[in-house]
């Protein structure tokens, strides 16, 4: 049960009304935006709320117990804050989201629907549907430690406690030559074995996605070139010239956090549990009868 003012309780009694829709996202770079389908813009709260953004939501479905709330939201890309770049690029992945539902005539009188996170995004051509999830949704994440070989901290957490902004695990790299939106040629980084950024994490120091954060998916040192290939596209075209900072990574291996990270006493697996090849195994006899 929502708890009304008594201007929008009044409101709402008297049949006829002005209200509106009303969506806030906070990303996690701490960015704020907010869009109505009012064909007005609106502020409270400190936000402007862009109007004619073209959006328009599903139902809401609610579900008793632990079950996800959530909803679909519809819109066009046709906001100057809202663009396809920033989409593709994950900007607005596990974005912050409030519902207010809101007379228009009179801001101050409004109500919060839900709050939540987005979810699954879908682009098609100018237009996406995004998954506004309920914070049930949280409780469905894997907590706590993992029984299993390989480690489960993150390199240069707290668990891991190394210190990776050091010229040890970093490097800055310039793109020498662009093969496509996530792969290029780097200059600058061939003190570093081949495999050594693999896993590790980019982040553009300069250009169209200066500031972006991706995960490497490859890096191969050959003869005079260094290739470094991301897991998804940056947010803008990467140009030759742009400064990238690389940093390590780990592929969770004792071996290799004791050979490259000299960190065994911090390794966070379990390298000596038993696996399905000690439960299949059979008793045989040993020795003469």
């Amino acid at each position: 049960m929502k708890d009304l003012s008594s201007g929008l309780q009044a409101h709402l009694d008297n049949g006829a009304t002005t209200l509106c829709w009303c969506w806030r996202l906070t990303r996690k770079d701490g960015a704020v935006q907010g869009f109505t389908d009012h064909d007005r813009p609106l502020t409270f709260d400190g936000t402007v709320f862009e109007a004619a953004t073209g959006f328009t939501a599903s139902e809401i479905t609610d579900a008793l117990g632990l079950s996800v709330d959530n909803l679909e939201v519809t819109g066009a890309l046709s906001s100057a804050a809202l663009g396809e770049d920033d989409l593709a690029a994950g900007r607005y992945d596990d974005a912050g989201v409030e519902i207010f539902r809101v007379n228009w005539q009179d801001p101050e009188e409004r109500v919060l629907m839900r709050t939540g996170s987005l979810g699954e995004v879908r682009r098609s051509g100018a237009s996406f549907t995004a998954e506004v999830r309920g914070l049930a949704h949280y409780l469905q994440q894997p907590k706590g430690r993992l029984y299993q070989y390989t480690c489960d901290a993150d390199l240069g957490d707290a668990r891991c406690g190394l210190h990776l902004d050091t010229p040890a695990y970093q490097a800055t790299g310039t793109i020498s030559a662009v093969l496509s939106a996530r792969k290029f040629h780097m200059a600058g980084l061939d003190g570093f074995a081949s495999g050594f950024f693999t896993r590790g994490l980019a982040r553009f120091a300069s250009g169209p996605s200066d500031g972006l954060k991706i995960e490497i998916k490859s890096h191969i040192k050959t003869p005079g070139m260094v290739t470094i290939e991301l897991w998804s596209e940056a947010a803008g075209p990467p140009l030759a010239g742009d400064t990238i900072i690389v940093t390590a990574g780990c592929d969770k291996r004792i071996a290799t956090c004791a050979t490259r990270f000299s960190n065994a006493v911090n390794f966070r697996g379990f390298p000596d549990m038993p696996g399905n090849d000690y439960v299949t195994r059979i008793a045989s006899r040993r020795g003469g009868a």
